[in-house]
């Protein structure tokens, strides 16, 4: 079976140091942007925002230590050297030398992925990230290290696709490109929305789409923050995060849980096996706080847990292609879904005297003194008549059945009244 592109673009990317900002995270960019064009946002180390700080442009050059003329190790992945680690030039002890390891107490022969400096730029320090066998197996003596980086002013690139639609409404699917070294977290998120993006690219759609390529949560503090005009339009968003290993599909669910995006995605993998869906901040934690912050809901889809999680022993042996191309498909089919469904923009504001002939939308409510009964559709048509100046002004009609238990078609009907009263527009 051919590669796919969300395969081939793991392939290539994977190994690349994609720290927050670095040579090999613009080259990834510059990867992705061959296969759909980006625009980038870029903020700068100037730009403080609630507190979070842009760190410096941070490469590696060389860590290694050796002992007695011998190099005992060498950093040959993104993850040997401490994310943000600072150089350090110099012959120690053991025992200072083992203030600077780091290793995964999973399991012995893993290296763990150090990201905490990422965050915290202010405070840096030196470090190599080992296996245990390794850092136990250091005898007493002496032993020089040569750890090297290149340092410049930081930058933080935010990358953005979108697909236009006939409406402006967007929805929005972000994954964050940083985590070098690993092939799950999150490129293979990232992968998946390349090759879903790629697959829309000669679609004509209804809805308005958006691919967000971002640092984790600091990538999404500065988009979202610094510039206000990339919320414009945007009704919805999901995460997808570490979509290649051959584990079950989890869906996370936004805050308030009724997003139209999430309830439609979790419909199409109900009969998925092994599938399983949680509350706000049950599955996983990414950048969902952020996006929700701004009022945008953002439900998320994952492969997690998967036992490599944050090790070198996520790298290209646990990428599976059938669990990359289920993730394309099912996101493609909740697209094509969402194209399927109506949309309501609310014209009107206040409360409508609906019983006036101009309007002649009231809906009776029955009056048992009069012995007039009332049907089981003409109250939940009176419902959704009282309700419609309380709804939000824009708002999906499969949204409106659901609340008041009616069937689609009955609310459509009776909603395409007011639109031909010039009240809402259904598209």
């Amino acid at each position: 079976m051919p590669h796919s592109l969300a395969y081939q673009l793991i392939c290539e990317l994977w190994q690349k140091n994609r720290n927050f900002c670095s040579t090999d995270y613009d080259y990834c960019l510059d990867y992705i942007h061959s296969f759909i064009p980006l625009k980038i946002y870029t903020y700068t180390p100037h730009e403080i925002f609630n507190g979070w700080v842009i760190p410096p442009k941070w490469d590696l050059v060389k860590g290694e230590i050796w002992k007695e003329g011998q190099c005992l190790f060498q950093s040959k992945t993104p993850l040997n050297v401490i994310g943000l680690s600072s150089s350090f030039c110099g012959t120690i002890s053991l025992e200072e030398l083992k203030k600077h390891l780091h290793f995964d107490a999973r399991f012995p022969q893993a290296v763990p992925y150090h990201f905490r400096q990422n965050y915290r730029p202010w405070n840096r320090d030196w470090g190599f990230c080992v296996t245990q066998d390794f850092y136990h197996s250091l005898t007493e003596g002496l032993y020089e290290v040569k750890l090297f980086t290149q340092e410049s002013e930081g930058y933080l690139k935010v990358a953005e696709h979108t697909h236009v639609g006939e409406n402006p409404e967007t929805f929005v699917f972000v994954a964050h490109l940083d985590h070098g070294g690993m092939a799950n977290d999150d490129l293979a998120g990232v992968a998946v929305g390349v090759e879903l993006f790629h697959r829309l690219l000669p679609k004509k759609t209804k809805f308005s789409y958006k691919l967000v390529l971002v640092q984790e949560i600091v990538g999404s503090a500065y988009y979202l923050g610094k510039t206000p005009e990339t919320k414009n339009h945007v009704l919805e968003s999901i995460f997808l995060e570490m979509l290649g290993s051959n584990t079950p599909l989890a869906l996370q669910h936004s805050h308030e849980g009724k997003s139209q995006l999430e309830n439609t995605l979790a419909k199409l993998l109900k009969n998925k096996a092994g599938f399983r869906e949680g509350p706000f901040r049950s599955v996983i934690c990414n950048d969902e706080m952020i996006w929700e912050s701004y009022g945008i809901p953002m439900s998320s889809i994952s492969r997690f847990p998967y036992p490599e999680y944050h090790s070198d022993l996520d790298n290209l042996s646990i990428i599976n292609q059938e669990a990359l191309d289920e993730s394309v498909s099912v996101l493609l089919e909740t697209i094509e879904t969402l194209d399927r469904q109506t949309f309501m923009r609310k014209k009107f504001s206040g409360v409508i005297a609906t019983a006036h002939p101009d309007y002649n939308l009231y809906v009776e409510p029955g009056q048992r003194a009069f012995g007039i009964a009332i049907e089981e559709d003409q109250k939940k048509l009176r419902l959704l008549m009282d309700l419609l100046p309380i709804m939000p002004q824009e708002c999906f009609i499969e949204q409106i059945a659901a609340k008041i238990q009616a069937r689609v078609d009955l609310v459509f009907q009776y909603l395409q009244q007011w639109e031909e009263k010039g009240l809402i527009e259904l598209i």
